[in-house]
Parts: structure tokens; sequence; C-alpha cells
């Protein structure tokens, strides 16, 4: 009862000591207010905690302020809200790792009390022990003792850094990779050198220069490539078809997404004033090169007006118009309804069309006029054209005056740059290279399914050309060969009789012998065979002998426990022979064989 009074005491003491707030008059309470929409709107300096820290004035009075039962001074402060580094758990920094290897020091050559049993390293067991188990152990021999493993601290993660991929990466790993890399690249730019040596003394770099001063020069310019950026071309990565990519879990394909390696539209023209690009629709219908005096034929993108005027999009602008102007005379016609009847329609109305313009023209220039004269027969040979055929059926004005008014403007190569002409589209590709001394390129010439030159009716690609010789070798056309053409069939002198006779002995006797000879063909034949038979029998009688052998051993084994049976005890390498596959069906227990009781099977 004592020590509860006594407990009773010591906390109202405690509760004496701690004031409780007073009560703000309204004047007070007033001011306060005030202070603190001056503080929001930024007109009064923000409060300071007992750390020296600014507290937002937009938190809350139940966030900042204090309890009165926690901190007597009811100042104002965010300490209670932050994180209290006493209870806050301690991570291990970001730079510290497991070490790796082992230590540096000098190896000892005596086992020391405590150390691994069988390797003799100091720190660890032998149960830990990751080297091969040892016949005899460094405690007996105190040989080969293996050097200690880093003493490992001990390190605490945090959430990131137990899933950090990154965590405990040495940098100079890399190094050492780009500097492989780099002699991988020294050593290609080393080989390359060697090959156009090679080449520069083999003469193959001098038919090549040979072959470019044949060559415009502007065709040389535009298939200059770089060989480092053909060997990246190599490795790219397939791509999936720009403006639609598929995804087979949604359902749905995406559209209207360009092509990440080219350049935006609004990038290519950094000038303010030029063409607008409209970033929702991502359209920009001018030329954004307009202001540069660029010819809109030659940069990559002359604005989205530029593909609308372009193609058959005239073509399908001027069908439209025609079927407008057929609906309001009565014609049922519409572009998207009936396309083809719309087209055939307008096919025959430009074929009319066209019929009238010649009938209109033909009528004006056949106007007959009569002219009176004295002579009948001048007056029958009066009727004739009116004239003025011969100025349509003049020849063009350029070939007249060898001039014309057409602008065109041509580079110092002789490409055309500007005007109405258009310069020809080169492929990526090269393009007419002559080798070996030929006019004409592989495959201008065809015949038989085989391509080949068209200079010399060559099939066989990189050969030197033979020119018009060779046309006449693959034709036919050529003459025979020389010594064909000097053998000349001499006429066969007559036999007499008495040769006659002769060589009819000669035949006979000649029969005779091959007679002979079949004779003893077969009778040695005869012996062979009743020879090859006797070795058969023998060889199979062995075959017998050995299959028995090998059952008795089979079944011996058998009989024996698997465990203590021999390793690849049942196991034959050899192929059998003819006589052995014989021996073993003739000694083949069949169930089915009727007889296999008697026999013992």
């Amino acid at each position: 009862m004592l020590a509860a009074s006594e407990a009773v005491g010591a906390v109202a003491e405690g509760a004496v000591g701690l004031e409780e707030p007073k009560k703000m008059t309204r004047e007070d309470w007033r001011k306060k207010k005030e202070l603190e929409e001056q503080r929001k709107l930024g007109n009064a300096p923000a409060e300071v905690d007992e750390e020296g820290k600014d507290i937002n004035p937009h938190i809350p009075q139940y966030i900042s302020s204090v309890p009165w039962y926690i901190d007597p001074s009811k100042r104002p402060t965010l300490k209670h809200q932050r994180p209290q580094e006493e209870i806050q758990a301690q991570y291990t920094p970001i730079g510290e790792w497991y070490k790796r290897g082992v230590q540096d020091k000098p190896v000892t050559t005596k086992f020391r009390k405590g150390a691994c049993e069988n390797c003799g390293s100091i720190t660890h067991k032998k149960k830990d022990c990751l080297e091969r188990p040892r016949r005899v152990g460094a405690k007996f021999t105190c040989t080969d003792i293996a050097p200690d493993e880093h003493d490992q601290v001990q390190l605490s993660l945090d959430y990131d850094g137990k899933r950090d991929r990154w965590n405990g990466y040495d940098p100079e790993d890399h190094m050492r990779i780009v500097e492989e890399y780099a002699k991988v690249d020294l050593a290609k730019r080393t080989l390359k050198a060697q090959k156009l040596q090679e080449e520069l003394a083999s003469g193959k770099l001098m038919d090549q220069a040979v072959n470019l001063l044949i060559r415009p020069i502007w065709c040389s310019q535009e298939r200059e490539h770089n060989s480092e950026d053909e060997d990246e071309d190599k490795y790219a990565d397939d791509i999936d078809m720009p403006g639609q990519n598929f995804d087979s879990k949604r359902r749905i394909t995406v559209r209207n997404l360009r092509i990440r390696e080219d350049i935006a539209k609004y990038l290519r023209n950094l000038d303010p004033n030029s063409a607008y690009y409209d970033p929702k629709t991502r359209a920009m219908r001018e030329n954004p090169y307009s202001n540069t005096g660029m010819n809109p034929d030659e940069v990559y993108y002359a604005g989205d007006n530029f593909v609308r005027y372009s193609g058959d999009t005239i073509t399908m602008a001027q069908t439209q118009l025609f079927a407008w102007e057929a609906y309001e005379k009565g014609s049922e016609v519409h572009l998207q309804a009936d396309p083809t009847k719309l087209e055939l329609l307008h096919q025959s109305f430009k074929v009319k069309k066209e019929d009238f313009k010649d009938k209109q023209k033909e009528s004006i220039l056949q106007k007959v006029h009569l002219h009176q004269c004295v002579c009948v027969t001048v007056s029958l040979l009066s009727l004739a054209q009116y004239g003025g055929e011969e100025h349509l059926d003049a020849p063009p004005r350029e070939l007249l005056l060898a001039q014309t008014e057409d602008y065109v403007e041509y580079s110092r190569h002789g490409a055309v740059l500007k005007g109405q002409e258009k310069a020809v589209a080169r492929s990526k590709y090269e393009e007419d290279i002559l080798i070996n001394n030929h006019v004409c390129i592989w495959g201008s010439y065809w015949r038989d399914g085989y391509w080949g030159y068209k200079c010399c009716h060559s099939f066989v690609k990189q050969s030197y050309c033979t020119g018009s010789a060779g046309i006449q070798t693959s034709s036919g056309t050529a003459c025979a060969p020389f010594e064909e053409e000097l053998i000349e069939e001499e006429p066969e002198e007559p036999k007499t009789l008495m040769e006659m006779h002769q060589e009819k002995m000669k035949q006979e006797k000649k029969k005779k012998k091959k007679k002979k000879n079949k004779k003893h063909k077969k009778r040695d034949s005869d012996s062979s065979d009743s020879e090859d038979e006797a070795k058969k029998r023998e060889k199979l009688k062995k075959a017998l002998n050995a299959e028995d052998v090998r059952v008795k051993a089979v079944d011996a084994l058998m009989l024996i426990d698997e465990r203590k049976r021999p390793y690849n005890s049942l196991a034959e390498v050899r192929e059998p022979t003819e006589e052995e596959m014989e021996a073993f069906r003739m000694k083949r227990p069949r169930p089915d064989d009727p007889m296999a009781s008697f026999l013992g099977h």
C-alpha cells in the first residue's frame, strides 16, 4: 500500500510540472490567423524550427505543433515527423563488397593449429573446403598449403542494394573488354593493309584503276562507300514493317508511327519562319526547304503536299471531277459505289473528245474552194485543200531554230539539277562496271536459259572477252578443224581371191580358240565353286560351335546378380559375319515350333 501511494504521488508531481496551454484571447487568435495568412501568401517570413529549417506554412497545425505533454516549450517543429537517426537501421555503403581472391601475404610452409586438414588454409575448416579431397591431407604432409582467403565483411544491404545487378561490379573488367576489341580492330586493319599490298604487287588494283577511268567521274562519286559502314550494315537487326505494329495480346494494330531512325519533320529546318508543323496530326504540308533555295526534286522530304500532287493523285482528282459533272448532267455514276463503270465511261469520254477535236481540225483544213477558170481542165483541178497543213506537219521548233525556251540547269559533271528533265534514278548497287576487256556487262546476253556477255556470247562469268571470234564459235558457223580437213577418203583397192580365203581361215581359227577357252573356264569355275562350298561349310561349322559357347556364356552371366556382373559384359562391338548370323538363326529357339519341347527349348 505504501509503494502504491508513493507512485501515485510521483505521477501527480509530474503532472503539476507540465503546464497546460492557456486559453488565447480573441485579439491574440486574430493576430495569429492574420500572420498565418501572410505567411501562406509569402508576405511574411516562414516560421523556423529548432534546427533552423523553414516550416512550410501550408502544413496543418496538428502536424507542425508538438503535443503539450511532450514538449513544454510548445515551439512548432517537424523533427517528430522526420526519421529518427537513433531508430534508423544502418546499411552498408554502395562502395563496399566482398573481397575476391586470396591474400597477398606469403604462404606458410607449416601446418597451423585450427586450419583446414585438407588444404591447410586457416580461413575455413575441412567440411567447408572447396578443394579436391587429397589422399593425404596437408595436416600430415605439410606440403602445398593453400593460401588464406580474405576475411569477408558482413554486408547489410537495403532493399535496393539486394536487387542492384551492378553491385560489386569492377569497371576494370569493361576496360579489358575494350582493349580486347581494340586489338581485334588493329588486327583487322593490319590484315587489310597486307591484302592491299598483295593486290598492288599482283596488279589487280591497276585493272580497277583502268575501269574507274573509263567510267564517268560522277558515277564513281556516287558509289563510294565506307568499308566500316558496310561492316556495320551486316549486323543490323531486323525491324518490323514501318508504320504498322501488331500486338497479339491486345489484338490491335498501331499505325501512323514514324520510324525512329528518320529525321523528324520539325527538325529538318529550324527556322521559325519555315513550314508550319501541326503536332496533333504530325503534318507539314509545305516544303520546309522552300526558303533555302534547294530543288524540291533533290531533297529527301518536300512536304505532304508534294505527295498529294504526285503519282495517281491528280488522275484520281480528275476522275472525281468527271463523276460530279456527269452526275449533274443525269448520269448515275459514283467513284466509290461503281468505280469500274466510272472508269469505262471516263475512257470513252476521252476518246470521243479526242475524235471531236480531230474532226474539227480536219474540217477547217479541208475546206474546198471553187476557183473559176477559163479552161475546163484548170477548173477541174481547182478543188484542193485550203492550205496550212504544211505548218502542222513541220518539224519541232527545237530542230528548226536549234534552241528552246525551256530552262534546264546542269551540274559540272553533266547531271540535271533543275528543269523539265529528271535525273536518272541510280540504285545503291554498282552499275555499268566492265571487267576483263568486255564492252557489255554480265547479263546483257541470254540464250537457252543462260546469261552471258553480249560482246562475245560467253556464258562464263569473270571470263576474258574474245570478241567476234567467240560469237562465231558459239553460233556454230565456224569451219571444221584443220586436221579433219586434211583427211581425205582414199578408195579401197579390190582384194584377190587368195586374200579373201586367208582372211576366212583366220576367222575360223579365232572361233575355235574361243570355244576352247570357254570349255576351260567352265571347268575352272566348277572346281572353284566346289572349293567355295567346302570353305563355307567349315566356316559355318566353326560359327555353330562359337554360337554354342556364346549361348552358354550368356546363360552363365544371366545367373549372376546384376550388381556382381562385369561392366559391359553383354556389349559386342564387332559386326557379326554372315556365318555367325546363319548360326544364330539355326540355334535360335522358336516357341511356336511344335518340336521345341522335344528339343528342350
